[in-house]
């Protein structure tokens, strides 16, 4: 466990080990969770499908393409127990592979019409 207050700044950074240095990591969703084994529901969005939804998150910059690095502020979630756990879903494209959901960016998906 790593221990902090709330509204304390969480620094992270994802690092990919490979030997290949044309790879670029893309931070699709991040999601905290009042429990470890329930990642789908009663969840808060940090970052989802690429969109921003948490209003305390940045991105730093980084000089490699395999190293990714962000910041939000802790929370905790309410009626639930202190703990907050996270779990993020990062994708890894090659470098410069604009059709790929690396330079995608933000997707937002659109809604179905609902028949009557």
């Amino acid at each position: 466990p790593y221990y902090v207050n709330i509204n304390q700044n969480l620094f992270l950074e994802a690092y990919l080990h490979s030997s290949d240095p044309n790879l670029v990591l893309f931070l699709r969703t991040c999601v905290a969770s009042p429990t470890r084994h329930n990642f789908t529901t009663g969840v808060y969005d940090i970052i989802r499908n690429g969109c921003v939804r948490d209003p305390t998150y940045a991105t730093y910059y980084s000089p490699h393409r395999h190293i990714l690095r962000f910041k939000f502020s802790a929370f905790q979630f309410i009626r639930s127990n202190p703990q907050v756990y996270l779990q993020c879903e990062l994708v890894v494209c090659r470098a410069y592979d604009y059709s790929s959901r690396c330079y995608q960016g933000c997707v937002k998906r659109s809604k179905r019409e609902a028949s009557s």
